[in-house]
């Protein structure tokens, strides 16, 4: 059984192959890149035409509360921002 206490929430950057920024959150970065590439049902429709995709940041927190909030940060901030947060610029 898993222990859902336990899990550890990814907030993360993708660069897209044209060079936007799609930021999102996942408890498993693998299996969501792999949904993200189409590998497996389940990828953002944003990603789907925007290939390859490159992980530029990720960010680590306790809860699903904590990623949420950290992520609706970093959707607000300007691309430039966002940029410099995930070292692109």
């Amino acid at each position: 059984m898993i222990d859902i206490t336990k899990k550890i929430w990814t907030i993360y950057i993708l660069e897209c192959g044209d060079k936007t920024l799609y930021c999102g959150i996942t408890n498993n970065l693998e299996r969501r890149m792999r949904q993200h590439r189409g590998e497996v049902n389940g990828g953002a429709k944003y990603t789907r035409s925007r290939k390859p995709l490159r992980v530029a940041y990720t960010e680590e927190v306790l809860t699903r509360s904590e990623a949420l909030k950290r992520e609706f940060i970093i959707k607000k901030m300007t691309k430039r921002d966002k940029a410099e947060l995930a070292n692109l610029i």
